[in-house]
């Protein structure tokens, strides 16, 4: 049993208010990220140490994220639009960017513009997902089964991508060059 990990017997590291600030300005260097996980990460650290500062730290974290957004460290907007983009360049649908931006705490206010986009380029993303996984038109050969044709709607599913879109782009047989060249343009349109 030496691979069971045992609780540390170490007491808690001290921690206070400037210390705290280090921590966030180090996780906002290394890390685009959004204010909610940043305040997620400052309470981690809060519970992993010990505070020794006169102020409250659930107020002195409010002030260091009310900080980094003065300086522009930290912008929601941003960051929304950022991690959409990638997220739909991955072949991922709008919504899974939509749980995915809420996950990360962005309100509908700043994830707005992520999503829209998202939407609008909801082909070439499914399109993109569709030849990542070698389905539909990009699959060696052609898909008899039901069964495995179901699996791969629902792979479409739970990568944001709506079923029938799916089933769209799964209709087209491997090899069908004027199909694939049609789904091609309709991508390039969105």
């Amino acid at each position: 049993m030496a691979n069971r990990r045992t609780p540390s017997d170490r007491s808690k590291k001290p921690l206070d208010a400037s210390r705290l600030d280090e921590l966030a300005l180090a996780y906002v260097a290394r890390f685009a990220t959004s204010r909610a996980k940043l305040l997620r990460y400052l309470g981690r650290k809060l519970r992993e140490a010990e505070w020794t500062d006169a102020a409250d730290p659930r107020a002195a974290c409010d002030a260091i994220a009310d900080r980094m957004e003065r300086l522009s460290y930290l912008d929601d907007r941003q960051y929304a639009a950022m991690r959409g983009a990638a997220m739909t360049r991955r072949g991922l649908g709008a919504r899974r960017v939509r749980a995915q931006l809420f996950v990360d705490g962005i309100d509908e206010a700043d994830a707005g513009e992520a999503i829209d986009a998202a939407e609008g380029a909801a082909m070439a993303s499914a399109v993109g997902f569709a030849r990542r996984r070698r389905f539909g038109p990009f699959a060696r050969q052609p898909l008899d089964d039901p069964a495995q044709r179901e699996r791969q709607v629902a792979a479409f599913a739970r990568a944001g991508h709506s079923p029938a879109l799916a089933r769209r782009i799964l209709a087209v047989p491997p090899g069908d060059a004027a199909a694939l060249a049609a789904l091609d343009a309709e991508a390039a349109l969105d």
